[in-house]
């Protein structure tokens, strides 16, 4: 209860750290937010060439939407992981960031990557609203059907990376390799992920006799991946099992990132 009424007592303080966010994302730009949907495109643009033209690597149309767009499919779960990616990273270096904010006075600590999950929440939103118009451009009408569950996902994915970034920001204090080791996390991360290829090339691998759709559908992000392919790009509900897993994954990591953020909040004001 004493912690509720501290996050109410500081919200003023929330609203202000996600808007100096929002503000200094892009200052001194010239195409300003424009990077926003410049910075996925340039990446769908280089995968689908890699992957769909030279690899010849197709994903199976969307069912029932039927839609056979590889860009399309591609952007449904890319989006999604460039803002868990971005709530990650910033929230690492926000703590960083804010060092004379935290030595000067007190607040609740969890707020400085809460306010770059906001931040960054609010830019995803723009991003996903251009991707459903050119969808429903492309005929996919089923894909705002499902806008709502769409919706849903995308704060899973919030808690989700509220989660990590509690956990990776506050190590991060203590142990500055941890900035680092999340670059390369997170590249090895995004090729373990059926994001840029289909589940469909790795149901007849194995390892050791495993099924290796078996091991990646470990990583919750394969799971987060379907489930906006589902609602996104098919226009039909996803699967239950994928739904729980998720959910449950991020509220485990959730948890875990603000019992070792609470345990190791006392001495950031030193350690800064």
């Amino acid at each position: 209860m004493t912690a509720i009424a501290e996050y109410r007592g500081s919200r003023e303080l929330f609203a202000n750290l996600a808007l100096r966010e929002l503000r200094s994302k892009y200052r001194r730009s010239v195409l300003g937010w424009t990077w926003s949907m410049l910075n996925p495109l340039s990446s769908m643009i280089i995968y689908t060439l890699v992957f769909s033209f030279f690899l010849r690597v197709q994903p199976k149309p969307g069912n029932p939407s039927g839609l056979h767009e590889y860009s399309l499919w591609l952007l449904c779960a890319m989006l999604p992981w460039n803002f868990y990616q971005n709530c990650v990273t910033g929230s690492i270096a926000g703590l960083l960031g804010n060092a004379n904010l935290i030595k000067k006075t007190y607040f609740p600590r969890e707020l400085i990557p809460a306010s770059v999950i906001a931040a960054n929440l609010v830019m995803h939103f723009i991003e996903m609203s251009i991707l459903l118009v050119v969808l429903l451009a492309f005929g996919d009408w089923r894909a705002l059907v499902f806008l709502p569950l769409t919706l849903v996902f995308i704060l899973v994915v919030a808690v989700f990376g509220l989660g990590f970034g509690l956990l990776f920001s506050v190590l991060n204090v203590y142990f500055r390799d941890i900035e680092h080791f999340t670059s390369i996390l997170f590249l090895i991360w995004l090729y373990l992920t059926p994001l840029i290829y289909p589940e469909t090339e790795l149901a007849h691998r194995t390892i050791g006799g495993i099924s290796l759709l078996a091991i990646f559908k470990l990583n919750p992000f394969t799971d987060f991946a379907e489930i906006f392919r589902d609602t996104l790009y098919s226009g039909r509900f996803p699967g239950l099992g994928d739904t729980v897993y998720v959910i449950a994954f991020s509220a485990a990591i959730l948890a875990l990132g603000l019992y070792v953020f609470n345990r190791l909040e006392g001495r950031l004001a030193e350690e800064l």
